[in-house]
């Protein structure tokens, strides 16, 4: 099924266990996502407040094969012409399932794999959108284990703006619905009880924001946070308005450095992927001061913006139509910089 000529490939299985989510996809390079299934792990961490990585690993055995036969019935047919599969970074037990069982179903079916890094898979989600954006662009990738601004002049062109200096949002999230009583995951959690926050009573301090640099820092808020929470009795007026505050700066931070990016290179396109790119506030945000500065802004839909196997399915499709190819061998790489990766060939 591959076009020699054309340099592409027609149908991808893309598989996602980087975390505490099982994702799988099919993609086909004519008719775009086909099909998509992810299996949540939430109840499973939930009583733990975080992800348990062998929980995890276990978890991702028993259910990635009845997601990859769902996603082959409902694409039409039980055949592929390539598997990519999420090598890195994550938890590293979680990643070797993933690529075991990608690389045994590839060598049985004689096609070829390619091992995907997750924060591409993320910064080409909105590929799966329709307007596309089109490069170079600036990518926000926010997310439980990474903030980054990326300059994106193409795919495998990446130079490395800012990036967290200790906590990631998406963590500083969790660890604030933590001290607040509230479930797993924070980001979700943090949103709804900010809904019902007081805009006026608290205002939190935004870490970095002035710094001329492009870097992130969140955990000096997660610490005015506790320290906040501490001094008070924990009930649902102030937790909602310690909520709002959270967020509200936790947003500011970003929106912030998004602004200051985007001047210092000149850049007229913003995508933003990741699972804090769910967030409504962020959304709605971005979106006033995309209008206010004549740049375009480009999300996921959100059920794109957490861990899934159709981000990888199509990233996928990219590397193994750019004649990248995986030996039988495989590993995993839970720690691998994004500007590592290669130019398309």
């Amino acid at each position: 099924m591959f076009d020699v000529l054309g340099g592409r490939f027609l149908r991808v299985l893309g598989i996602e266990t980087s975390c505490d989510d099982t994702g799988a996809a099919v993609y086909d390079s004519e008719r775009g996502l086909l099909s998509h299934r992810l299996a949540s792990q939430i109840e499973t961490h939930e009583p733990y407040g975080g992800v348990v990585p062998e929980l995890a690993a276990r978890d991702h055995i028993r259910l990635l094969m009845p997601l990859v036969g769902a996603v082959l019935d409902e694409s039409g047919g039980r055949y592929v012409d390539g598997i990519a599969y999420t090598i890195g970074p994550g938890l590293a037990g979680a990643l070797l399932v993933g690529a075991s069982v990608s690389r045994a179903l590839a060598y049985a079916w004689g096609v070829p794999a390619a091992g995907i890094h997750h924060m591409e898979g993320h910064l080409l989600a909105p590929m799966l959108e329709k307007p596309r954006p089109e490069f170079p662009f600036l990518a926000l990738l926010v997310s439980g284990g990474h903030s980054l601004l990326v300059d994106v002049q193409e795919i495998g062109r990446y130079r490395l703006l800012g990036a967290t200096r200790d906590d990631a949002v998406g963590e500083a999230f969790d660890k604030t619905a933590k001290l607040l009583g509230l479930s797993y995951p924070g980001g979700p959690a943090i949103a709804e009880a900010a809904r019902r926050g007081d805009p006026q009573r608290f205002r939190f301090p935004r870490p970095m924001a002035d710094h001329p640099s492009l870097d992130f820092s969140f955990s000096g808020l997660k610490t005015y946070v506790r320290n906040t929470v501490e001094s008070m009795e924990l009930n649902d007026r102030n937790i909602a308005d310690v909520a709002w505050a959270f967020q509200d700066a936790a947003i500011d931070i970003l929106v912030i450095k998004c602004m200051r990016a985007l001047e210092l290179n000149h850049h007229e396109r913003l995508v933003v992927a990741g699972g804090v790119g769910a967030n409504l506030e962020l959304r709605k945000r971005l979106g006033m001061l995309a209008k206010a500065r004549g740049f375009r802004l480009y999300f996921p839909r959100p059920e794109f913006c957490t861990d899934n196997g159709a981000m990888i399915a199509y990233a996928g499709w990219i590397r193994l139509a750019g004649k990248q190819r995986d030996g039988l061998g495989f590993s995993a790489t839970p720690r691998w910089p994004l500007t590592d990766l290669p130019p398309i060939g």
